[in-house]
């Protein structure tokens, strides 16, 4: 693998953290600026509509200069929107500088996985993937509950500060080690935009949010749920998190493996078990052992279907990759938020703090079900592609009558 994947990892690194340390650090955020907990919850909403709508808006905005440039001014502007977090002198001010932070997440991992894919050969496209979404994955290990840490010691502001040297480390490693590709002939908006009418396409991001929602509808929920179900300590949830991020780490490294020699046979693996073990969490869910290796099951599982999903749609958009790409990052921050809602939901209604797993299950389950879906219609289209054979020509009778002038 190159190292120009490291540099894509690094800066992996740093949108992770940032993206998932602020839940971790609200209690102080909303303290220093004086508001509830629930209006610093919208640093949380601000983050994910920002990289929702930011996906597309940024790779449009970057159909027209190369991809190794396009990366280095997404970090730029990661590293601005953090800096103005860390110096906001209000909670305004915070919110914006969160927002311009989130318009990178989506483009840079989009794109990162285009080009990712481009410096390896064919039959590690999605081990290439896997290795840049690895910095995403060590952030849940490492950045986050260290984030959290020395938020919690010496203020958020460092925490923020230090994400934003991580994205000048991530900027001078993509400026070094990323090849200047040049940009690709002929594309153009209309012809990205044209990818989105595939229909293999569309199924694969729908199995992106319905799939990784799943895993979100019970993780958005672990505090509550292991806090009473399972009667762990509040401090114990940060070292949960812990557990779920090294399963992250170990199925991001198999799906990108597996993905490159059985794409589908890994989702349907993936999703399925996915979906039995979100079933199971109600009832591991009120055992400390069991929940602690179920939680890392579901890291596990949930982050298997990544790098097949991001390869699946890079495969399946024709040439036009790059925005497909990028609203597939979107799409999982879709069913995160889908996700999380449903999931609430059902507490509200009274079911209980486990009740959010079977959310997921059945999320997981709708996920496989399009998997089968799309895997059909491929059949399908392969087999009415496929020319007919060629008729066997008839030369029985030829020999016959060569054998007749021979005897005569």
């Amino acid at each position: 693998m190159p190292l120009a994947l490291l540099a894509l990892a690094i800066g992996a690194f740093g949108i992770g953290t940032t993206e998932f340390v602020i839940m971790g650090l609200l209690p102080e955020v909303a303290g220093d600026f004086g508001i509830s907990i629930p209006t610093a919850g919208y640093l949380v909403t601000g983050y994910a509509l920002g990289v929702m709508f930011g996906a597309p808006l940024m790779t449009v905005l970057g159909t027209r200069i190369s991809r190794k440039r396009m990366l280095m001014l997404l970090m730029g502007l990661f590293i601005a929107g953090n800096l103005l977090s860390a110096l906001a002198p209000s909670f305004g001010v915070m919110l914006t500088g969160r927002v311009v932070a989130s318009l990178a997440h989506g483009a840079f991992f989009g794109i990162g996985a285009v080009v990712a894919a481009e410096l390896v050969a064919p039959d590690k496209k999605a081990g290439a993937i896997a290795l840049m979404f690895t910095g995403l994955t060590v952030a849940n290990v490492v950045g986050v509950p260290l984030g959290t840490l020395v938020g919690q010691s010496l203020g958020w502001r460092v925490t923020f500060g230090i994400v934003a040297v991580l994205g000048v480390v991530g900027l001078a490693g993509i400026a070094k080690l990323v090849p200047d590709m040049p940009k690709p002939e002929g594309v153009r908006l209309r012809h990205e935009l044209a990818a989105l009418k595939n229909v293999q396409v569309l199924l694969a991001m729908a199995m992106t949010v319905l799939g990784f929602g799943g895993v979100f509808a019970a993780i958005t929920y672990i505090a509550p749920m292991m806090t009473h179900a399972a009667g762990f300590a509040d401090g114990s949830v940060t070292w949960l998190l812990v557990l779920f991020g090294l399963g992250m780490v170990g199925g991001n490294l198999v799906g990108g493996r597996y993905a490159d020699r059985a794409l589908m046979p890994m989702l349907y693996l993936s999703l399925g078990a996915l979906s039995v073990v979100l079933a199971l969490f109600t009832l591991t869910a009120h055992n400390k052992a069991v929940a602690a290796v179920t939680i890392v099951l579901i890291g596990g599982l949930g982050f298997a279907t990544v790098p097949p999903l991001q390869k699946r749609v890079l495969d399946q958009a024709h040439g036009a990759p790059t925005l497909a790409s990028a609203l597939n990052i979107g799409a999982f921050n879709l069913g995160n938020a889908l996700a999380a809602w449903l999931g609430g939901l059902v507490i509200a209604a009274g079911l209980g703090y486990t009740a959010p797993n079977w959310v997921g299950a059945v999320l997981a389950a709708s996920a496989l079900v399009l998997a089968f879906v799309s895997a059909a219609l491929e059949r399908r289209d392969t087999s009415a592609a496929a020319p007919a054979a060629p008729a066997t020509p008839v030369t029985a009778p030829a020999t016959a009558e060569r054998r007749t002038a021979v005897t005569h």
